[in-house]
């Protein structure tokens, strides 16, 4: 659906996005990803006719930026991280005015609306004024005049930015809902949300793609080393100097608010292991032997943090 190839746009001296190739394919939500000043925002006002690239280019489906942007942008529906409300507007006021700014056919704005009304949860607020709306219903409305002319294409640039968990959740399910019909391009530092609504990720870090795939594929291969959590009764100090002697065992570290052995309350410690292999037979052999109780032991994978974090620090 859309193809992103070398591309480059710069700011006089400052360049924002550096050679940058990615794709999106239809019908998928994708996350993209990076830390602040990493060029998404460029990226994605590139991808909507925003901006013109510096060098290289955008395709949507047979369109070429550069050259069919009007084109495109009929195709886009847009939200950005600073959603383009007029305040002194009712709800049902601006909806049906960008409707006609979009080109929806007359006959056919009454029914538009009315869906985005449905879709976007604003049966309550349609007689309101814009400016006396909370931060959830803005972005709803902000979303219903990025859907209104039914583009094939939305690109939401931090969505759920200053919501409540509440509401979060719900522009999330949202989200997910339109990936169902729409090819969508999600941009968010709320990790756990990429997680959860992102069939693919694309991570820029520096104007540059640094990682590319499912989240899946991504945590695979982050992980590397085996990691295991261990929460430990009767042990004491002595843990770490027995287990950092086993074969294949790299590191141990405490884990909680003490510098050796976490958090010893009641002779509890908590530790994590790493090792060139799975460990958890031997620990549980090793707790046997001394004396010690388990509590707690789980074999730890590599998060869509971790994997954030390597690539962009």
């Amino acid at each position: 659906m859309i193809r992103v190839l070398g591309l480059t746009k710069k700011f006089n001296e400052i360049t924002a996005v550096n050679e940058a190739s990615f794709e999106v394919r239809d019908g998928e939500v994708l996350g993209f990803l990076g830390p602040n000043a990493a060029g998404k925002t460029t990226t994605m006002r590139v991808i909507t006719g925003f901006l013109a690239p510096t060098k290289g280019t955008v395709k949507v489906g047979e369109l070429d930026v550069r050259e069919d942007s009007l084109k495109i942008r009929k195709k886009i529906g847009y939200l950005p991280e600073s959603v383009p409300l007029y305040d002194d507007m009712k709800v049902y006021e601006y909806l049906k005015f960008i409707a006609e700014v979009r080109g929806v056919s007359a006959s056919k704005i009454k029914e538009r609306i009315k869906e985005m009304i449905d879709v976007c949860g604003l049966s309550k607020v349609i007689r309101q004024q814009i400016g006396e709306l909370s931060k959830g219903y803005r972005q709803r409305v902000g979303l219903g005049q990025a859907m209104i002319h039914d583009p094939e294409i939305l690109v939401l640039d931090e969505p759920t930015s200053g919501l409540d968990p509440n509401q979060i959740v719900e522009i999330r399910s949202l989200i997910k809902r339109l990936g169902e019909k729409k090819t969508v391009i999600l941009s968010t530092h709320i990790l756990s949300e990429v997680q959860a609504t992102c069939s693919r990720v694309v991570i820029i870090n520096e104007g540059k793609i640094v990682a590319s795939g499912t989240t899946e594929e991504l945590t695979k291969q982050a992980e590397g080393k085996e990691r295991v959590y261990v929460e430990v009764k009767g042990a004491g100090d002595s843990f770490e100097s027995v287990v950092a002697n086993l074969s294949g065992v790299n590191k141990v570290s405490a884990k909680g608010g003490s510098a050796s052995g976490g958090n010893i309350v009641n002779n509890i410690a908590s530790w994590e292991i790493e090792t060139d292999s799975d460990i958890r037979e031997t620990l549980f052999n090793l707790a046997v032997e001394n004396g010690w109780k388990i509590l707690e032991m789980r074999r730890e994978q590599a998060s869509l943090e971790d994997v954030f974090r390597n690539l962009t620090t």
